[in-house]
């Protein structure tokens, strides 16, 4: 255990999300995701799991220790639902709640089209995994940057 770091990071994901730089992708992806599959063409190549929590679990772990690059409108998407792209289903409710919650105000995701959202997760610096049963849970969160303290 660490002190003040959120203990549902294990040490993979730890490893990733402080080698990411500036601008890189990172997926959250739920249980029907093939995140083995396109994990492998990822920058990190190799899937990371946190099988034991929700999408909403993850992202709020994740989001404790990631700044979001809002300098972009892509800094966090959402896969859309087929045949409802503006429909947000709970899951993806929960995931918005989580984002507002740690940027400290609303900052609404995009919506990705699925096979748009697979081509950009392979892109991804890396792919988690989590044990999300619910459909549509996966987001892409693009890394940014800590200010210098003043």
């Amino acid at each position: 255990m660490l002190k003040g770091i959120d203990s549902r990071l294990n040490a993979e994901v730890l490893f990733a999300l402080r080698a990411m730089g500036h601008g890189d992708a990172l997926v959250i992806a739920d249980t029907n995701f093939p995140s083995d599959q396109v994990s492998r063409s990822t920058v990190l190549g190799e899937l990371l799991r946190m099988d034991n929590l929700t999408a909403a679990e993850a992202a709020e772990a994740v989001l404790s220790v990631m700044p979001l690059d809002t300098f972009v409108d892509d800094f966090a998407g959402r896969m859309e639902m087929v045949d409802a792209k503006d429909e947000v289903p709970p899951v993806q409710a929960e995931v918005q709640e989580v984002i507002d919650t740690a940027e400290g105000r609303s900052r609404p995701m995009i919506g990705i089209e699925r096979f748009e959202f697979y081509d950009r997760a392979r892109e991804a610096y890396a792919v988690i995994q989590t044990g999300e049963r619910r459909f549509y849970g996966c987001f892409m969160f693009r890394k940014g940057v800590i200010p210098p303290e003043e």
